[in-house]
């Protein structure tokens, strides 16, 4: 939903849900009725009830009589209830599990009061309140356990819904979408022309499930159509959190910032962007050439579009309150999204690709972005050995995933665990193209001169005591000798 609604908007959707016949799962009328226990409960019982029902909101109307749906007004203020000493909003809140999003709007209707409670609908498993699960059964608010096929239709649609197709703003004008999207960037970045007329456009974008129509005639655009080409991420409220930050330090540490910025616009209409202002704040190197001195980014740019490109993609956007962080500091670049991967990390390299938001994934593979192969952690890998960096580091930290580029560091300053961690990414991606790592691969990798066998011999004996590579023929003479990754 955006994060404005103006009050025209407001009596607008009002008189829309006045012209239902009746309350629905998905609606309720009061007129005082302010109790915090049961304010709490409908909060539950409507954003399960949304779900089933396929509303991208439920609603919670204050000052209409139920039967008549008159105008009645109403005397209950949101803002300034309070449970004991604490706001209203902020207990109904903490005692929300999950945090959906909701929120009061106060307007007037007729002369009369009242007040528009807005429910997000359940995502990902039933909104429970106070470790209670409710639903609308009818007109009427009922625990959810006493309706097994309810509940049952509700898990399958959660595992059947995914997040970009939920509903980022409803009831948008034709004006309204062509504000807040950068439709001219939709059509540049798939290379075709521009539609001469407003309907062209939305068309188009409907067909790429940027947007649907609305039961009201109107139009929904779709958390993928946010995501992708919004002119302003935070015109999204459920999707603000979601933009790109990037902060550079100075120094090693995280004390000193020396500047932050998080990105306003859409990942595929801002990708480009945002990839120039990471390389404009990466450190260089000066380089000698015939006597000219030229500066060289100290991370090749495919590997760092590979790694933007993968935290976006492959982030669990279920996981609220965070988003994809890219931190830059003087000896390595951090990249983090939120989201426990779908593969072990180890596995990164050689793994079928699994796209967690297949729908995104494939609109950023059409405009050239990135790949659905799940060649991009190869590609990765072989730009560090290319450019003789340290092996980058694939972790997960808590709920979140995190891939770490280094800066060049000499082989003579390199630790046992970057040894280690090197060796086997090498072993992984000489598999995954059918070939094998030996000694005279591993020095080329390392840059170690051909006199120094004995050296890349240590390092592969480091490597196969730690258990990440193994001898492919145990028979094999010691000059003939290949390694492959320890799952091979």
């Amino acid at each position: 939903m955006t994060t404005d609604r103006s009050p025209a908007y407001l009596i607008s959707l009002v008189q829309e849900l006045r012209k239902l016949p009746n309350e629905t799962e998905w609606l309720e009328f009061k007129h005082n009725n302010d109790d915090p226990q049961e304010i709490g409960e409908y909060l539950s019982a409507l954003a399960n009830s949304a779900a089933l029902f396929g509303k991208a909101h439920a609603y919670l109307v204050w000052g209409i009589e139920n039967g008549t749906h008159a105008v009645i007004g109403t005397s209950f203020s949101p803002l300034t209830a309070k449970v004991g000493n604490e706001a209203l909003e902020n207990w109904l809140l903490r005692l929300l599990s999950p945090k959906i999003h909701f929120r009061f709007y106060p307007l007037e209707m007729d002369g009369y009061p009242l007040v528009l409670l807005e429910i997000g609908r359940a995502f990902r498993h039933p909104v429970q309140f106070q470790s209670n699960e409710f639903i609308r059964v009818g007109s009427y608010k009922k625990k959810l356990k006493g309706f097994p096929e309810k509940e049952r239709d509700l898990w399958r649609i959660f595992d059947q819904t995914p997040f970009e197709a939920l509903i980022a703003a409803e009831n948008m004008t034709s004006d309204d979408v062509i504000r807040l999207l950068d439709y001219p960037a939709y059509f540049e970045l798939l290379g075709r022309p521009l539609p001469d007329n407003k309907s062209g456009i939305l068309e188009a974008m409907v067909a790429d499930d940027l947007l649907r129509r609305s039961d009201a005639g109107k139009w929904n655009i779709t958390n993928l159509g946010a995501m992708l080409l919004a002119k302003k991420l935070g015109d999204f409220r459920v999707l603000r959190r979601k933009a790109v930050r990037v902060i550079a330090y100075k120094g090693n540490s995280r004390t000193e910032t020396i500047r932050e910025q998080e990105g306003t616009r859409g990942y595929a209409n801002g990708f480009e962007g945002l990839i120039g202002f990471i390389n404009g704040l990466i450190p260089t190197n000066e380089i000698i050439e015939q006597a000219l001195r030229r500066a060289v980014p100290m991370y090749p740019e495919l590997a760092i579009r590979e790694l933007v490109a993968n935290a976006l993609l492959h982030q669990d956007f279920f996981i609220t309150g965070a988003g994809p962080m890219i931190e830059i500091f003087n000896d390595r670049m951090e990249v983090r999204n939120p989201g426990v991967p779908l593969v072990k990390t180890e596995r990164f390299l050689d793994s079928p690709p699994r796209s967690r938001n297949e729908a995104l994934a494939s609109f950023m593979r059409r405009i050239g972005v990135c790949e659905e192969r799940g060649s991009g952690v190869d590609k990765i890998v072989f730009q560090t050995e290319y450019f003789q960096l340290p092996a980058p580091v694939f972790e997960v930290s808590g709920d979140n995933t995190v891939a770490v580029l280094f800066a060049h560091r000499p082989l003579a300053k390199m630790d046992k665990a970057d040894r280690i961690r090197a060796c086997y990414l090498h072993a992984c991606l000489r598999y995954v193209n059918r070939d094998y790592m030996t000694n005279t691969t591993l020095r080329e990798r390392f840059g170690i001169e051909p006199g120094n066998k004995s050296m890349a011999s240590r390092y592969i004996r480091e490597a196969v005591e730690a258990e990440v590579i193994k001898l492919y023929d145990e028979d094999s003479a010691m000059k003939l000798r290949k390694y492959v990754p320890f799952w091979a």
